[in-house]
């Protein structure tokens, strides 16, 4: 797997005679195994429960630079919750890692 994260980077542009600072932003891949997504993912696992809510999701979507986190966090809870609880569990892991793939960038 492969999960994109960007960097902003700062470079200076000519324009009449002048510099002006832009933002641009840059995608770098990064392979990972599932083992690795797991690991991953658990870093976002704030009160260490064992489980991604909806908001912890969202931060861990957020850290990826993807737009439009709220809504990816929506689909990605609809995806992977199959018990309906409202929290990615364990044994639902796998289900978000398909989503990742293919909403997130994620790649094998």
């Amino acid at each position: 797997m492969a999960i994109k994260n960007y960097h902003t980077v700062h470079k200076g542009v000519h324009v009449g005679g002048k510099t002006e600072m832009t933002m641009c932003r840059l995608k770098k891949k990064r392979e990972m195994t599932m083992a690795e997504f797991k690991e991953w993912i658990r870093r976002f696992d704030e009160d260490k429960d064992g489980r991604i809510s909806r908001d912890e999701l969202r931060e861990a979507i957020r850290a990826t630079g993807a737009w439009f986190p709220s809504w990816k966090t929506k689909l990605g809870v609809k995806a992977a919750d199959m018990n309906r609880d409202g929290f990615i569990e364990d044994n639902e892991i796998t289900n978000l890692a398909e989503f990742a793939q293919n909403h997130l960038g994620i790649h094998s």
